[in-house]
């Protein structure tokens, strides 16, 4: 039997600035152009700020690749770690989502504590989740997204139960789980969540006696502002991304007295991340399951086409039919930096312009696809 080993001398942890103060790195080169990396940025910068963060300071590299250690490569590790202590920035966030590895070797090289794209928008749905479901779905997701990255020294979600990204708040701030206990849990949230979606089945089934109107599209496209006007409702709709986790049922007003219930739902985004995607399948089935789809296009945005093709690449996924998608161009009484495709309604839901159109089109778009759409009274009667 061998003498044991002298232990390891061990590094002490150095304490990262407690600072919202956020350096945004990106990587742009062969695939990705410059101005489109600029783009996600901007959007990044967005969610920090929803997130409850500050951008101090922002940077992209030029790269055929992401460098497998430190997605930027040691130069730009320096570079930034400079920058960090100048802005006094407590955090550096990275616009893709970054390997365990990456993670690691990072947080030993920077001042500041690191997150990616996934991590933000992750805590964002901590912070907004209200519903069961949804809060579910999010501790679901941030622990899948956690699993891998155990053996890491970062500072794990704010996950859970609350707590916000930046802010700090209820969430715990490290989960001091063993993959064995992780996995469990991981297991239990799953069963949970298809209970969950056993309910939510049988009360679809009961809605399905009227014809279902699912508003879809990019995040902040101005889906819940639209809602509020076609349904006369007061949800709370704000210019930040997500202000929308649950899905909201109203009835659809303006329509001759049919009886059609329109839903809001959670908007789309480039790059989200897939285990959050996978947790929330069962709020996707809102989608999947509407007799018809209204996709709100932010035509303001100089993104429009992007985010446009984004959705539409996710309804693609879900199996929806190209025939059950109605195409509105929202917030058309602001500048339009791109020329629209012919092919969609123009609309402004904070104007209401083009809104008895929109109405019209549905209509005609339910009827033509054989949706149920009774009188208010008989539908009632009839237990809808």
């Amino acid at each position: 039997m061998s003498p044991p080993r002298a232990p390891k001398e061990t590094v002490p942890e150095v304490e990262k600035p407690d600072s919202n103060r956020t350096i945004l790195v990106g990587v742009y080169g062969r695939d990705v152009p410059r101005s489109l990396a600029e783009d996600h940025l901007d959007e990044l910068e967005r969610l920090v700020d929803t997130a409850g963060g500050v951008v101090v300071a922002r940077t992209l590299q030029e790269r055929r690749s992401p460098d497998p250690a430190t997605y930027v490569g040691s130069g730009k590790v320096d570079e930034v770690a400079e920058a960090a202590r100048a802005q006094g920035a407590g955090w550096t966030v990275f616009d893709d989502e970054l390997t365990p590895t990456q993670s690691r070797n990072l947080e030993k090289a920077l001042p500041t504590n690191v997150l990616d794209r996934a991590g933000v928008i992750l805590r964002i749905f901590a912070a907004r989740a209200r519903s069961r479901e949804a809060m579910t779905q999010v501790e679901l997701a941030s622990l899948q997204y956690q699993l891998p990255r155990l053996a890491g020294r970062s500072q794990g979600l704010a996950q859970q139960r609350g707590g916000g990204a930046f802010r700090g708040g209820a969430g715990e701030r490290k989960i001091e789980l063993d993959r064995r206990r992780l996995r469990m849990r991981i297991a239990k949230l799953k069963e949970e969540l298809r209970r969950i979606e056993t309910q939510r089945d049988v009360r679809r089934k009961g809605m399905k006696r009227v014809a279902t109107v699912s508003l879809v599209g990019y995040t902040n496209a101005g889906k819940t502002t639209l809602f509020n006007r076609l349904t006369a409702s007061r949800e709370f709709a704000e210019d930040r991304l997500f202000a929308t986790l649950d899905p909201r049922h109203a009835r659809l007003h303006g329509v001759g007295g049919r009886a059609i219930v329109l839903a809001d739902t959670v908007g789309f985004l480039r790059k989200l991340p897939h285990d959050l995607v996978a947790s929330f399948k069962s709020t996707l089935a809102e989608v999947r399951g509407a007799d018809l789809l209204v996709h709100v296009v932010d035509a303001s945005s100089a993104a429009a086409a992007e985010q446009r093709a984004v959705a539409e690449d996710v309804l693609d996924e879900l199996g929806v039919e190209r025939r059950r998608v109605l195409l509105a161009y929202n917030k058309t009484d602001l500048p339009s930096p791109e020329s629209l495709d012919g092919d969609g309604l123009r609309i402004s839901a904070a104007s209401g312009a083009g809104l008895s159109d929109l109405r019209e089109a549905i209509v005609a778009r339910l009827s033509a696809l054989g949706a149920r759409m009774p009188a208010y009274g008989d539908a009632a009667h009839a237990g809808a």
